[in-house]
């Protein structure tokens, strides 16, 4: 029995040699695991919390909806003017259909710009219609939405959160954030998000006027709703501690060592998974990104970069 017992005891040693510095070694965190936390609503989070698509119960005639596809002819009924991505269409009224197998639908009628009727067929009766919360209108954008969310952001100055922005040809890039910006419009968006807003940089050392689209309403959910792009306030004020050469450094997406573990996640967003290597004296951890690159950290303080 003493001989089995020390046995025991030495298994879990076997055990615990890491894959990557030969040191103890924790299991390892997934991305889901670095992103759980307690939820906390924020400012931002509720600021276009009002902006919301009406019941079809409060159309009224000439509601404008803009088109973000040609493909949008695919869901209509047949017409002898296809509207095209860009075109408007404008609400007229609701008519009872019944359908092949006798149940009753309704078609939603629009006009263009040149009178033409244009029909949209649902399978519901009015009454069913009435009942939901929205009725969509396939590629189309609800110009109500654009317009309110641009009495929200129309020439207020918030601060940028995320790098990702796009030219006016729709193609993205990486900029700086954490800078102050003016939104300067507010323009329908595409088939994925609804909204779509011009920026300027608040900073005469930076030239540059760029686009971000956002959803609003109960698409806000998404990953790119309003809490998700911008900030109210100057986020560096929240983090007194760093200095102003760190603070360039985040603004650009970029780390060097001796940065710590909230200074690297600031400028490169939280990695994809972590792993946690308990050395002798201290305690290593390895954060890896989905490009491949990883960051190796020594009792939170950055060591090295590895590409």
């Amino acid at each position: 029995m003493k001989v089995l017992g020390q046995l025991l005891l030495l298994l879990p040693m076997i055990a615990l040699p890491g894959c990557f510095t030969g040191i103890e070694s924790t299991p390892k965190i997934t991305a889901t695991d670095v992103k759980r936390q307690q939820i906390t609503v924020t400012e931002e989070d509720e600021f276009l919390s009002g902006v919301n698509p009406q019941r079809i119960s409060q159309w009224t005639k000439g509601k404008r909806f803009y088109v973000t596809d040609d493909k949008i002819v695919l869901a209509l009924e047949p017409s002898k003017n296809a509207p095209k991505s860009g075109d408007s269409l404008y609400f007229d009224d609701m008519r009872p259909v019944t359908s092949l197998t006798g149940s009753e639908d309704t078609e939603i009628v629009f006009h263009d710009k040149n009178g033409d009727d244009i029909v949209y067929r649902v399978s519901a009766s009015r009454q069913e219609l009435d009942q939901r919360t929205k009725v969509d209108i396939p590629f189309t954008i609800d110009m109500d939405l654009v317009d309110e969310t641009s009495k929200m952001l129309l020439g207020k100055q918030f601060y940028l959160k995320s790098p990702v922005r796009y030219d006016k040809d729709g193609n993205s890039y990486n900029g700086i954030k954490f800078v102050p910006v003016t939104i300067t419009e507010v323009l329908p968006g595409n088939v994925v998000y609804q909204v779509m807003v011009k920026f300027r940089i608040d900073d005469p050392e930076i030239e540059e006027e760029a686009y971000l689209y956002l959803n609003v309403g109960e698409s806000s959910k998404s990953t790119r709703n309003f809490s998700t792009l911008f900030y109210f306030k100057d986020p560096h004020q929240k983090y007194p501690l760093i200095n102003d050469d760190v603070w360039a450094k985040i603004q650009r997406g970029q780390v060097a060592p001796y940065m710590t573990r909230e200074e690297c996640r600031l400028s490169l967003g939280a990695p994809a998974a972590v792993s946690r290597r308990n050395a002798i004296s201290t305690l290593q951890e390895l954060w890896s990104y989905p490009n491949g690159n990883y960051l190796i950290f020594e009792d939170g303080i950055l060591k090295s970069v590895r590409r």
